[in-house]
């Protein structure tokens, strides 16, 4: 439950003493950040997911233990690997009910049916894609449940359009924390709020005066439609997109395929869908405490106080014993293949289990060498005589320090405690910085191979992770590159109503200028030879 441990990473808490003594030349230093660089590195050049991670494991508790064999055994072992699995047994859980479920329908021919639909009634590859951006902005409560709901949802309908699985990923990523660090009603919200509460600030009030500032969530909204209708693509993405599009390679990791039913129709897709919605936001809101609690009729104080890894196995296991009923007293599916559909939705989430257990240990591992400490220690030697640039800056360090250990809570949870004092005496430039920290935060872990919710949107498009890191990593820099300019102007203008209309502007001028320099359409005839030269150059 590392995303979720906002207070144990704030610049005061020594990571150094958290259960190792770190050997003092190694902790709070920039050595701290080593084991995730090379693990992130080794990664991208390998695309050997498992191996890179154990890599940047093994390299963090040597730097841990001191060279010690005996300690840094202990290290993988008892503060990587354990807490790993203890602290993310809910998300587990969730993980295996959900692929149980998606298995299940998929046996009944729920997912052949809702393809059957698609093809008459989505006419189109872009269709298909604002489909899936629509849903992912609508389930806004919640990162993992967004990212593994809209990928199992919407995997028929992309496939029957040939819409790469890469494509898939990056819609499913960029509607995910994206738009809960601008919704008022979510978890991400919950947890922002609980941070400034820690410091006496009304953190409702703030995360929700910082959102017209929030330019890498807001222009990533633009971004993405616009790629969409202007249809085109560039860098890695192009190439999964042409393979998908000319060969029908798109991507896949298996065991996904669509199993025909005559008797199976749409709703045997829809109504379980809509009860894991229903029963997975009603779990959110039971264990905030809505329904009687301390926040008794109170919807934002429910999500404020709710924990989605108690919420979601709850709402989920519910979905899983209707849903098998469902589909038996609807003649679908027998009790043997349904008991199949148990193993086979296990067997499906087993490499995202694997991946979020070495991402989260590897995070420990940064943890306990002070990375936070260190980059606090950065930010507050940076401030001053950069006071109107200071939004600027603080995205860029918190791109930095999100991309490094993975965790955009972590980051907001040590930034935000940096950011109120140095703009205590001026609202408007406090409210910029705390933007600029929250976009940052959601920009670095958007494009780290060991963000939780980087692994989940694979997970939810289940194709190989690296290679939805490697694809969606352009796209990433281009958006971070935008909002770093629309915090240097906001530094100085301190306007929302003149920056943001300069965002979109600015966004889609860049999509443009790209579309003429290096983007490609699949399915525009004058770019075949342009296609060519993408596909042998890779």
């Amino acid at each position: 439950m590392v995303r979720r441990q906002v207070d144990a990473l704030t610049p005061s808490h020594d990571q150094a003493s958290c259960g190792k003594e770190t050997r003092v030349e190694f902790a709070n230093t920039a050595w701290a950040l080593v084991p995730a660089l090379v693990a992130i590195v080794l990664a991208l050049v390998t695309k050997e997911t498992y191996l890179s991670l154990f890599v940047g494991i093994v390299m963090g508790a040597l730097l841990v233990a001191g060279f010690d064999p005996t300690l840094t055994l202990d290290a993988i072992v008892n503060d990587g690997l354990v807490p790993a699995v203890a602290d993310n047994a809910g998300i587990f859980v969730f993980l295996v009910m959900l692929g149980i479920v998606v298995a299940l329908v998929s046996n009944a021919g729920g997912a052949a049916a809702f393809g059957r639909w698609a093809a008459v009634h989505v006419k189109s590859r872009a269709g298909a894609e604002i489909a899936t951006f629509a849903l992912g902005v609508l389930i806004f409560v919640d990162d993992y449940f967004n990212c593994l709901t809209v990928g199992s949802v919407m995997r028929p309908l992309t496939d029957s359009k040939n819409v790469s699985r890469a494509k898939l990923a990056f819609i499913i990523d960029a509607t995910a924390a994206p738009i809960c660090m601008i919704a008022p009603v979510s978890s991400w919200a919950a947890a922002v709020s609980g941070v400034a509460a820690d410091l006496n600030v009304n953190g409702i009030q703030l995360f929700i005066e910082a959102i017209p500032f929030n330019f890498y969530s807001l222009l990533m909204i633009v971004f993405v439609i616009g790629l969409i209708f202007l249809n085109f693509d560039y860098g890695p993405m192009a190439k999964a997109e042409m393979e998908a599009y000319r060969n029908g390679e798109l991507g896949s990791l298996g065991n996904d395929e669509v199993v025909e039913n005559n008797k199976a129709t749409l709703w045997d897709m829809l109504v379980p869908v809509v009860i894991l919605i229903v029963f997975c936001i009603l779990g959110m809101l039971y264990v905030g405490g809505f329904f009687g609690g301390e926040a008794s009729g109170d919807l934002i104080a429910a999500f404020g106080n709710t924990d989605a890894f108690v919420a979601l196995p709850w709402g989920a296991l519910i979905a899983l014993v209707l849903s098998f009923l469902y589909l038996l007293a609807r003649r679908v599916i027998t009790l043997k293949e349904s008991s199949v559909s148990f193993t086979a939705g296990f067997n499906a989430m087993v490499p995202a289990i694997l991946v979020l257990t070495l991402a989260v240990s590897l995070k420990n591992m940064t943890g306990l060498l002070g990375a936070d400490v260190f980059v606090a220690g950065l930010m507050e030697g940076a401030a001053p005589g950069l006071f109107n640039l200071l939004p600027a800056v603080i995205f860029l360090v918190a791109v930095f320090l999100a991309f490094s250990t993975g965790t955009s809570w972590g980051t907001f949870g040590i930034l935000i405690p940096i950011v109120l004092p140095i703009f205590a005496n001026d609202p408007t430039l406090l409210t910029i910085g705390i933007s600029a920290c929250l976009a940052g935060a959601v920009a670095g872990d958007h494009c780290s191979p060991i963000s939780d919710t980087t692994v989940m949107a694979s997970a939810g498009a289940n194709m190989n992770h690296v290679d939805h890191v490697s694809t969606q990593l352009p796209y990433v820099f281009t958006m971070a590159a935008v909002s770093f300019v629309m915090f240097v102007l906001a530094g100085f203008v301190q306007n929302a109503f003149i920056c943001l209309p300069v965002g979109i502007v600015l966004t889609v001028l860049v999509l443009m200028a790209l579309k003429k320099t290096i983007g490609c359409s699949v399915d525009a005839p004058e770019n075949i030879g342009e296609l060519d030269e993408v596909l042998a150059e890779s």
